[in-house]
């Protein structure tokens, strides 16, 4: 099994196959990391740099956590008190953790674009771990998998993303993700937090939650970003709760019972209520432990290794 790309910058360069192969050679790692001994050799040898110039907590813990149990050799590299602070450049920076010897990098960047700049610039192969308000490429492809593993082939399923679609890449990449394999996908929020012209890739957009939950089989939410604005965008994040915040009383109103997703991290009593997060209509624990499967099975894809262990 191989991939179509070099790197992984992003799902828009991704194919339908593509998504495909990810999903089943974590189907396999997903199964290693049930043992008692959760580690395979298949990355034994291989060197890989966490480059990330953007703080991280989730994501940065389960690509490790994915690198180790892939018997890589694993170097942290974070902005903060490093060479950038004194101006050294991105391609300063990464081609000297490159004369290290290193096979791969995992970049995280608040610029748009940054890792398909670092890739026009050097041999190894770059992990996009979100570039800004661009992509965030394995979020999509762990929340796709989780959404799979619940409700099957995704061909024709109905997902509404809701929240701060406007700021949030990873509502980009889930968007990509969806409609390459078929679902039918709704963003739902403030007018304000709605991108112009979004129905452009394929979406429908809705202004009232209750009847983006109406329609939907599977509600993804999304953090109020409230670091990436810079004016206001609604008065009070109690009215954001008021009028989209998903809660308990929201749910039972349904006829139907939907599967809750959220990306991490949570502003419980904001965009979701804890007795919806904490539910058993809720994957979001699924989702962080579907994210180490995700990320082992991209690294080994890329890597070109052939020795997979199942």
């Amino acid at each position: 099994m191989s991939l179509t790309v070099k790197h992984l910058l992003g799902i828009k360069e991704l194919t339908k196959e593509d998504i495909q192969t990810i999903f089943k050679t974590a189907d396999n790692f997903k199964q290693v990391l049930q043992r008692p001994i959760k580690k395979v050799p298949s990355l034994r040898d291989t060197t890989i740099a966490n480059v990330f110039f953007e703080n991280s907590t989730r994501t940065k813990i389960s690509f490790e956590l994915a690198e180790k149990r892939l018997s890589a050799d694993v170097v942290n590299f974070s902005a903060s008190g490093s060479s950038v602070a004194k101006g050294e450049t991105l391609i300063d920076t990464v081609n000297n953790i490159l004369a290290m010897k290193v096979d791969m990098v995992v970049m995280r960047h608040s610029a748009s674009g940054a890792p398909w700049f670092l890739a026009k610039h050097i041999d190894a192969s770059i992990i996009n771990a979100g570039d800004g308000v661009n992509e965030h490429p394995t979020q999509a492809l762990l929340d796709a998998f989780s959404m799979r593993e619940v409700h099957g082939d995704l061909k024709g399923k109905r997902v509404t993303i809701i929240g701060d679609i406007l700021h949030s890449r990873v509502a980009l990449s889930n968007i990509f993700c969806l409609t390459k394999l078929g679902a039918e996908v709704t963003v739902a929020g403030p007018p304000t937090l709605i991108p112009k012209h979004i129905q452009d890739l394929g979406v429908r957009v809705e202004y009232d939650v209750k009847k983006a939950l109406e329609w939907c089989e599977i509600a993804n939410v999304l953090r109020i970003q409230l670091e990436r604005q810079n004016k206001p965008l609604f008065s009070t994040l109690r009215e954001y709760s008021l009028y989209y915040g998903i809660n308990r009383d929201m749910l039972d109103g349904l006829e139907k019972d939907i599967t809750i997703m959220h990306p991490g991290p949570i502003n419980r009593g904001v965009e979701i209520n804890s007795d919806v997060a904490d539910s058993d209509q809720s994957i979001i624990l699924d989702q962080v432990e579907n994210g180490v499967a995700i990320r082992m099975a991209v690294l080994y894809l890329l890597s070109g290794k052939r020795d997979l262990v199942e």
